[in-house]
């Protein structure tokens, strides 16, 4: 079963790609990852040091947000707007759209979580639900976000690439392979309630997402106020270290300790770099590692004859990748 996206002429020439990253859709979605247990090797990390930040006080937010199936409308995540005006907006919500939303996310059941039935009867509750946001915010995502708004601004380069080559077509072909397919002119989207419906957007377009803990099944709504939005996983080909490390706590935050022992510290953050951001120069290499540019050309010469990179020119360019040497000790030591 797949959601079906019809897209008419209007709506491919309205599509886009989000500037980066959503930092409260990527708090939904983790918040969805802790409540369940795949995708072990590449989000396990990430849990542990999570689990380190959970509080009863964050206990509506599981309750509101489930594992599966559609969240409260009022915790609606997708918005580009900044983390303190989304929570002002939550705080000032009036009581009225708080029952509203929970009566139609209820939809007539009568087995309420407890956090809902308590903002039914006092929805000025809701101000403590934005204060379990900012908590889990701060927890579960501030942490890493540096290093997300990374591989999410290595991954939209590559696909505005992409488009200007080859159009939008592949675009939407090589979003997530697995789950969205592309058979004109229908957006065949496989999530993970199973969710079956076509969906006409009515020239509205789409608003591709990048997501790093969206790694497997795609996010999708289509609100009534605003563009039609779906997530994509950040490529792997942009940050080939987080493929197999799965962009968990240990490769958003630093290199993992077993590769710094084999390298050192410095060292491995230059193989990551190079990882995450194939075909760099040496002055974009040593800029993402904030090194100097001679460090840069040092690191990336010693890995070189280690047999871990590998250089390439073009023209007046010398470009670094990744060997697959290099790929499999990232991948060795991330499983580690």
């Amino acid at each position: 079963m797949t959601l079906r996206l019809h897209l008419t002429a209007q709506d491919l020439a309205r599509i886009r790609l989000a500037e980066g990253a959503r930092p409260l859709l990527e708090l939904s979605i983790g918040i969805r990852l802790l409540q369940e247990r795949t995708y072990p090797v590449r989000f396990d990390a990430w849990r542990q040091r999570a689990a380190q930040h959970l509080r009863p006080r964050l206990s509506p937010l599981f309750d509101l947000i489930p594992a599966l199936g559609p969240s409260v409308d009022f915790l609606d995540m997708s918005g580009a707007e900044s983390l303190e005006t989304s929570l002002e907006q939550m705080r000032s919500m009036p009581a009225r759209r708080v029952v509203r939303d929970l009566e139609q996310w209820a939809d007539g059941r009568e087995d309420l979580p407890r956090s809902a039935r308590q903002l039914r009867d006092d929805p000025s509750l809701v101000r403590h639900v934005a204060q379990a946001v900012r908590d889990a915010h701060q927890g579960f995502i501030a942490p890493y976000w540096p290093r997300i708004e990374q591989v999410a601004s290595a991954d939209r380069t590559a696909r505005i690439q992409q488009l200007a080559d080859d159009g939008v077509e592949r675009l939407l072909r090589e979003l997530n392979p697995r789950y969205i397919t592309w058979e004109s002119p229908v957006l065949h989207v496989t999530t993970a309630s199973g969710r079956d419906d076509d969906v006409r957007l009515e020239g509205r377009g789409l608003l591709l997402i990048p997501s790093v803990f969206g790694a497997h099944y795609p996010a999708y709504d289509h609100p009534d106020d605003g563009q039609p939005w779906i997530t994509f996983p950040v490529r792997d080909s942009a940050h080939a270290a987080a493929a197999t490390a799965g962009s968990t706590a240990r490769t958003l935050t630093d290199a993992p300790a077993s590769l710094r022992a084999l390298l050192g510290r410095t060292r491995a953050v230059v193989l990551l770099v190079i990882a995450e951001h194939p075909a760099c120069t040496t002055s974009q290499l040593a800029a993402h590692a904030r090194i100097s540019p001679a460090s840069a050309s040092e690191h990336a010469t010693v890995l070189r004859n280690a047999g871990l990179t590998t250089l390439t020119r073009q023209g007046k360019r010398v470009l670094h990748a990744l060997s697959p040497a290099g790929q499999a000790l990232l991948t060795s030591t991330a499983k580690a």
